[in-house]
């Protein structure tokens, strides 16, 4: 992840690869196309738009379309958007004022350049960028996807701009094969699930991704067993709230840890990951996947959003301090062990001083891992938004984040130190951003580590690797051994067992 200095958007103080700055956006590799147009896509926001660009890199290929290198290179543009923040709405319209510019001097020397916008902006905004601004030729929402070739031909044919952002409550684009892309062959993301329907008060996402509908089981099952038999190591599962997913399936009912506990059947080589998980869903049922499935990582990433839980209740969040408290010490005596990451909100609306504390306290007690922190900024049409006032000055909201960041990276750091002198399995994803003579990885838990080449190990292999030393958000060893995912585990059962 991409750090951001400014305090005011947010502050990873971590190594969690989970969640990646709105303002860093991501590309498509280039493609060979057959229609004779190309297609840049770039994308701003979570792994859920990450992965619906995959979507729609699969439904405009299976069209004859290229995936162009460069946005200079295209004949369409679209910037897959993100609406959870002010800052990452602003750097997605300063983009499409520069594409505009360029369109502009293209159509001088007779070339048609279409710019559409996808995703999370596109409803909100679509009177403004089609009618007011004019900086776009096509608007599509999150469930509109498969529509865009038509979208594309309409508005190229007439000259007029072609929208459709309507939700749906039934697709989940199960059946479509995404094309892979920002990857390094070795970790993937698999949607399970569209929408969200907890509704809380400060979120965007129920308005611009609509109701929650989760994908089928066999469907899943069956795009993890394709990435396994593709040589990928790792999958994250996406939702928005991974802990509400439940289909029915031959009559049975199949909630997210009989899913978890499926996908962890296909290969004993294959660790798996999830993100987001709601505290009010997170069952005991989970919490035991995670303890008899070794392939399950004991990582958790489990917003809380804030220690107090008058402003709990306030952000609509369902549970309360003691309770969220309560789940965390009893997944620690179901899960020895496990590791939490966290999002933190400063400064939302009517918060006190000593509601301010609560959240310092509640750090205390939990001491994550890793965390995502944010000062609170007003979205349209959220319940806050119509109901509160956002009432905390923003030099104080800088300085309850300022406290929250510091206070993280102490965590933190002491997170890695209590590894140091341990020994952790690594999946290698890479070589190192400093040097081609190290490689990276991370640990079960989801800890980086940079470790010296050695035993010919390349991405995608395990390591077994002794920790010597540490950052805060790295850990830095040696490999003591190749060894895959299926021998750490039968070692550690010999050991238990002795």
């Amino acid at each position: 992840m991409q750090p951001i200095a400014d305090l005011d958007v947010l502050t990873p103080v971590s190594s969690a690869p989970d969640v990646r700055g709105e303002d860093q956006p991501r590309v498509l590799d280039a493609r060979a196309g057959t229609n004779g147009r190309s297609v840049f896509i770039e994308t701003y926001g979570c792994q859920m738009n990450v992965a619906d660009s995959e979507l729609v890199a699969s439904i405009l290929g299976a069209e004859g379309y290229a995936l162009a290198e460069t946005e200079a290179d295209a004949d369409v543009v679209l910037i897959n958007t993100c609406a959870i923040r002010e800052k990452a709405e602003d750097r997605v319209r300063g983009r499409l004022t520069h594409v505009r510019s360029r369109k502009e001097r293209e159509a001088k020397a007779g070339r048609d350049i279409q710019i559409g916008i996808l995703g999370c902006m596109a409803e909100r905004l679509r009177s403004k960028l089609l009618e007011q601004e004019r900086l776009v030729d096509l608007v599509v929402g999150p469930d509109a996807y498969r529509d865009l070739p038509r979208l594309l031909a309409e508005s190229r044919d007439t000259g007029q701009a072609a929208v459709n952002v309507q939700l749906s409550r039934e697709e989940t684009y199960a059946d479509l094969a995404p094309v892979r892309y920002d990857t390094n062959g070795v970790t993937a993301f698999v949607s399970i699930m569209r929408g969200c329907d907890n509704m809380c008060a400060f979120c965007v996402v129920p308005f611009t991704r609509g109701r929650e509908r989760s994908r089928p089981v066999t469907s899943i099952l069956s795009e993890v067993g394709q990435l396994v038999d593709a040589g990928y190591k790792e999958v994250t599962v996406l939702g928005q709230n991974v802990n509400s997913y439940r289909v029915d399936h031959g009559g049975t009912a199949v909630d997210f840890a009989e899913l978890l506990y499926r996908i962890s059947l296909l290969s004993p080589e294959l660790r798996i990951r999830y993100s987001t998980s709601h505290p009010k869903d997170c069952s005991d049922d989970l919490l035991h996947v995670h303890a008899e499935r070794p392939t399950v990582c004991d990582f958790i990433h489990l917003p809380v959003q804030h220690g107090n839980s008058d402003v709990l209740r306030r952000m609509r969040r369902t549970y309360t301090r003691e309770h969220y408290l309560e789940l965390v010490d009893r997944a620690r005596a179901i899960v020895p062990g496990i590791a939490f990451s966290t999002d933190l909100i400063a400064g939302f609306c009517g918060e006190t001083d000593a509601e301010h504390a609560d959240t310092i306290s509640l750090m205390e007690h939990v001491r994550y891992d890793h965390a995502f922190t944010f000062a609170y900024s007003e979205r349209p049409d959220t319940y806050a938004a119509r109901k509160y006032s956002d009432d905390v000055p923003e030099k104080v909201k800088k300085a309850r984040l300022a406290e929250i960041v510091a206070l993280q990276r102490q965590h933190s750091l002491a997170s890695t130190q209590a590894l140091v002198g341990g020994l952790e399995v690594v999946l290698v994803e890479g070589t190192s951003k400093r040097s081609d003579e190290q490689l990276r990885g991370r640990t079960d838990t989801n800890h980086m580590v940079v470790f010296d080449r050695a035993f010919d190990l390349e991405a995608g292999d395990y390591a077994a690797v002794q920790i010597h030393d540490c950052t805060s958000a790295t850990l830095l060893g040696s490999a003591v051994r190749a060894t895959t995912l299926e021998a750490e585990t039968v070692g550690l059962a010999a050991l238990e067992v002795a």
